[in-house]
């Protein structure tokens, strides 16, 4: 009788334990699903921004076809590109996500270095504006990805320790590993000074 009483004891205090932590999965999922919706925010707000910084540089920098055209490209495809549901767990989706958003991000430091060339185009107010207001969203997205790797970061711990691990698989089958950020091959690279 005495072994009952200790097992019961055991499993009431299991029970309780697991109870403070039952509701951890859907609120760190919530928390990844509000950082992704901010990172998509700061995105599109870029590509909204783009429009009227090409317009403006073509206006001064007509030799400089090529990087408007590339600029719009990119712009284009990550407006069109379709984010599917599973974007968060499906690590090939994330992946071309990333890709696509990091060919945009290279072809404006090229758009902004054309500025460089153009004196003109430097002393703008209409192009300082917009520069200033890129800049502003290029560190909110920074914080906003920040943010959002820190949310799966809990969520995946969640996932992957004990004891937690087996109340996510016993109550919450269907949660999966979300898929986070990582540094591009080309961001990785040092950039090359030249003072020539």
């Amino acid at each position: 009788m005495r072994k009952f009483w200790k097992y019961l004891f055991l499993v009431f205090i299991m029970l309780n334990l697991s109870g403070c932590m039952i509701n951890n999965v859907p609120t760190y999922d919530e928390e990844v699903k509000a950082a992704w919706a901010q990172v998509n925010n700061q995105y599109k707000r870029r590509a909204d921004l783009i429009p009227n910084l090409v317009a403006t540089v073509k206006g001064y920098a007509k030799h400089e076809k090529d990087v408007l055209v590339e600029v719009t490209k990119a712009r284009s495809k990550a407006t069109s590109f379709q984010v599917p549901k599973d974007i968060l767990t499906n690590p090939v989706a994330f992946k071309r996500f990333q890709q696509i958003q990091g060919k945009l991000s290279s072809a404006l430091s090229r758009l902004l270095a054309v500025s460089e060339r153009y004196p003109n185009l430097k002393a703008d107010q209409n192009f300082l504006a917009l520069q200033s207001q890129l800049e502003g969203t290029e560190n909110r997205i920074s914080v906003a990805r920040r943010d959002y790797i820190e949310a799966v970061k809990k969520y995946n711990l969640e996932l992957r320790t004990i004891p937690n691990k087996w109340i996510a698989h016993l109550f919450y089958p269907n949660a999966k590993i979300k898929q986070t950020f990582s540094i591009t091959k080309e961001e990785a690279k040092t950039p090359k000074v030249n003072f020539n």
